[in-house]
C-alpha cells in the first residue's frame, strides 16, 4: 500500500511526481492513498517509498494538466486518487476526457467546474483595505474565506492586476504576499483586525445608487453573491434596507415617469423632420441608391456608426470588388478602402494591373461595427442578420451596376455574394463561382493581410491577393 503525503503548497507538482512514478509501473489505483492537509508539509511519503525506475512511457492530453491543476484545489479528499483513476484509464483510452457519458470525467468535470466558480468568486469578492506605508508604494490588505484550496493557483492573477502595489490576502488556510513584485505564500491565519478605508464608503455609496428596485431578482442575487461572503463585503450590509425600501422606491419612479406629451409636440417634431433629408421613393440610379442608403435603418448598425459607406466608381465598371464592412477611417471619411486595408488593396491592383478608377469598390455591409475601446474603435466582425439586412443594397448595387465579374474579399463577403458554404475560404480561394447574378471570384481581405504576424505568411497571403486580382483581370480581357 503506498501513502502519498501531499503538501497544501505545491499540491499539484507533488501529485504530479507521486502519480507519474507510480502509473508508470501499473500501481493500481486501489493500492494508493492520498493525503491533502497541513499534516503533509515537508513530506512526500509514509510508508513506503515510490516505484523506483522509469516504468513506462506515459501519455495524457493536453488538457489533462489543467484539468488536474483544477480539480487538486477541490476539498474533496477523493479528489487526487479520481485523477490518479484517470490518468491510468487515459494510457488506454485516448479519448476518456472527451466521453461526457463517463461517471468518472463527469464528477472530475463537477469538481473543476466548482474550484473555477471559486475562483471567480475570490476575484469577485476579495476587498482591500489600505494600510499605512512608509515607502512609495502602497499597502493593501485583505481578507477571504474561499471554499476550496485555491489561493497559490488564483494569487499570479491579483500580481498581474495589482503589480504596483504591496499586498497580502490572507485566508484561514493560506496567506498569498506581494511585496516589491514578489510573490510569496504564508501559512494561514485568524482574520487580521484591518483599518477602515475612505474607499468602502465610496464603493458602497455607489452599490446603493445602482441598484434598480424595479428589477428585483433574490434568487440572481444569491446565485452571483451567496450569503457566505456577504460578512466580509463592506456594500452588503445595505442590502436589507434596499430591498425594504425597494416598494417606495418604485412608486416613486412611476410617479416620476414621463407624462403625456403636450399637443404642440407633434407640430414640432413634424417641422423638426422637415428638416431632415428624405430617402427618394423611387431608386432608379447610384445616385437615388447612395440617397437612399444614407437614410438605412435596415439594422442597428446604423446606431453607432458616423455614417453609411456606400460604393464608388464608374456605373459601367467591368469589376465590381466587394469587401466585408468600412472600417474606422472609412467611416469618417464616408468612402470605401481608404485606410490600412485599403492602402494595401490598391498596392496588389496596381501589381494586378487593375486601375481603382476603372473600378467599383464597394463592401457587404455599409455601416462601421465596432467596439469602444479607450479613445480607439475596435472592428467587430458582422454578424448573418446584419449580412443579411444588408444585401438588399449590395443586391442593388449589383443590378445597377452590371459588373461582369464579382472580386468578394474575405468571409463576410463570400456569404453575402454565394450564401453559406461548408467549405473553407481556404478551400474556395483564387476560384470562379457562378452565382445567379454572375460569377464570383473569391480571395482575402486586405484585413487579413494585416493580422498575419508571421512575415512569410504574411508576405503569401499578399501575393495570392494580387494573383486573384490578376486572374480578375484576365478574366475580364479574355
Amino acid at each position: 500500500m503506498h501513502r502519498v503525503m501531499l503538501p497544501p503548497r505545491g499540491t499539484a507538482k507533488a501529485w504530479r511526481e507521486a502519480a507519474r512514478a507510480l502509473a508508470a509501473h501499473d500501481v493500481p489505483a486501489s493500492q494508493v492513498e492520498w493525503i491533502v492537509g497541513d499534516a503533509a508539509e515537508g513530506a512526500l511519503f509514509d510508508a513506503e517509498l515510490l516505484p523506483s525506475g522509469e516504468g513506462r512511457r506515459l501519455t495524457t492530453p493536453r488538457a489533462f494538466p489543467d484539468l488536474a491543476g483544477q480539480v487538486l484545489c477541490h476539498r474533496d479528499p477523493q479528489a487526487p486518487g479520481l485523477l490518479y483513476q484517470a490518468l491510468l484509464l487515459l494510457q488506454g483510452r485516448r479519448g476518456l476526457m472527451g466521453d461526457p457519458a463517463d461517471p468518472l470525467m463527469q464528477r472530475l468535470n463537477r469538481l473543476a467546474k466548482a474550484v473555477r466558480r471559486d475562483i471567480h468568486k475570490m476575484r469577485a469578492f476579495v476587498r482591500f483595505r489600505e494600510l499605512p506605508a512608509e515607502a512609495p508604494r502602497r499597502r493593501f490588505a485583505a481578507w477571504f474565506e474561499p471554499e476550496h484550496r485555491i489561493v497559490e493557483a488564483n494569487a499570479p492573477f491579483f500580481a498581474r492586476r495589482f503589480a504596483d502595489m504591496d499586498w497580502a490576502i490572507h485566508t484561514p488556510d493560506l496567506s498569498a504576499v506581494f511585496v516589491d513584485g514578489a510573490l510569496t505564500f504564508a501559512s494561514g491565519a485568524p482574520r487580521p483586525e484591518l483599518p477602515d478605508d475612505a474607499a468602502e464608503c465610496l464603493w458602497a455609496t455607489y452599490f446603493a445608487n445602482v441598484f434598480n428596485p424595479a428589477r428585483i431578482k433574490l434568487d440572481a442575487m444569491r446565485s452571483e453573491m451567496p450569503k457566505k461572503y456577504w460578512k466580509n463585503l463592506p456594500e452588503t450590509g445595505q442590502i436589507p434596507a434596499m430591498l425594504a425600501a425597494a416598494g417606495s422606491r418604485v412608486a416613486a419612479m412611476r410617479e416620476a415617469q414621463a407624462t403625456t406629451a403636450p399637443a404642440y409636440a407633434a407640430t414640432v417634431s413634424e417641422r423638426y423632420r422637415a428638416t431632415m433629408p428624405h430617402a427618394p421613393t423611387e431608386i432608379a440610379s447610384l445616385d437615388d441608391a447612395r440617397a437612399a442608403a444614407a437614410q438605412c435603418t435596415r439594422c442597428n448598425l446604423c446606431m453607432h456608426a458616423t455614417q453609411t459607406v456606400f460604393g464608388e466608381g464608374p456605373e459601367d465598371a467591368a469589376l465590381m470588388i466587394v469587401g466585408e464592412q468600412p472600417g474606422d477611417q472609412e467611416d469618417l471619411a464616408g468612402r470605401p478602402f481608404v485606410g490600412p486595408a485599403g492602402k494595401v488593396l490598391d498596392e496588389c491592383m496596381a501589381v494586378a494591373g487593375i486601375e481603382r478608377r476603372k473600378t467599383w469598390l464597394t463592401n457587404a455591409v455599409k455601416h462601421f461595427k465596432f467596439t469602444p475601446r479607450g479613445k480607439r474603435r475596435l472592428h467587430q466582425n458582422p454578424d448573418a442578420g446584419e449580412v443579411q439586412a444588408c444585401q438588399w443594397w449590395l443586391g442593388l448595387e449589383r443590378r445597377l451596376v452590371q459588373p461582369r465579374l464579382i472580386v468578394g474579399m474575405g468571409a463576410t463577403a463570400a456569404l453575402a455574394l454565394t450564401g453559406p458554404s461548408r467549405l473553407s475560404l481556404t478551400e474556395r480561394r483564387g476560384k470562379v463561382e457562378e452565382t445567379a447574378t454572375g460569377p464570383v471570384l473569391l480571395t482575402w481581405h486586405p484585413s487579413f493581410i494585416l493580422r498575419v504576424l508571421d512575415e512569410g505568411r504574411k508576405a503569401e497571403a499578399r501575393a495570392q491577393l494580387a494573383e486573384d486580382l490578376t486572374t480578375a483581370r484576365e478574366l475580364l480581357t479574355a
